[in-house]
Order: structure tokens, then sequence, then C-alpha cells
């Protein structure tokens, strides 16, 4: 089990990843938007963030750079229904450990989930 924050702007794509990864036995904490997220990160250690890309505020870039600054034990996996913006991730691959395309299934989230979790824990 690992403890995974998810910042998410839209409502069912949050609550598709929070009912997701929580039956796939992760304790999860889901978040709407970078700011929160960065509330929750001063709260909790999270051994993983899910970051939408696109959002509101600070967004997943952002969101993962200040992960990667002041959370560095804590593994980042983005996500966009962009493919424009998944560009913006490139370069970025010391810091991500994968980005999702949207719209992604159940598996697909919980194989990149898994893959990110064994990524950090061999670092």
């Amino acid at each position: 089990m690992a403890r995974i924050l998810v910042a998410e702007d839209d409502q069912s794509v949050r609550e598709f990843m929070l009912r997701a990864l929580r039956q796939a036995g992760h304790d999860v904490t889901a978040v709407r938007d970078g700011e929160a997220a960065v509330r929750a990160l001063a709260l909790a250690t999270f051994d993983l963030l899910v970051a939408d890309i696109v959002m509101p505020g600070l967004d997943g870039i952002g969101l993962a750079l200040k992960v990667a600054k002041d959370h560095s034990a804590t593994a980042v996996l983005l996500a966009t229904g962009f493919p424009a913006e998944a560009e913006r991730a490139l370069g970025l691959e010391d810091m991500i450990r994968g980005a999702l395309r949207k719209p992604f299934a159940l598996k697909e989230l919980t194989d990149a989930v898994d893959a990110a979790l064994a990524v950090r824990r061999n670092i």
C-alpha cells in the first residue's frame, strides 16, 4: 500500500482515480488543484503524486517542480488529455515517473501507478 496524492481539477476524473486507487489498496487523498496539493503535501508525506498537467492556478508541471524541490522522496506521475501539454513534460524525466494520456482505463491507471512506485522503490 502506498500513500498517494491525486491533484485533478475534473471532478469525475478525480473521483474515478480516487475509487480505483483505493480499490487497488492505496491510501489516497484527492484534491482539485495544485494549491490544494501543496497544502496537502505540507500536512502529510506521500509516496506518489498523480497530477493533471492542465489545472487552474498551479498546474501539474509547476507542481512537479515544487515537489522535486521540496518533497524529493515523492514520485510524480502526470496526466493530461492534451497531447501538446504532454510535450511540456519533456526534459523532466528525472522528476517524473511517467505520463498518462486521458482518457485512461482503470488498468492503465493502476499499471502506471505501480510502475511509478516500483521506480521510486529502486532509487
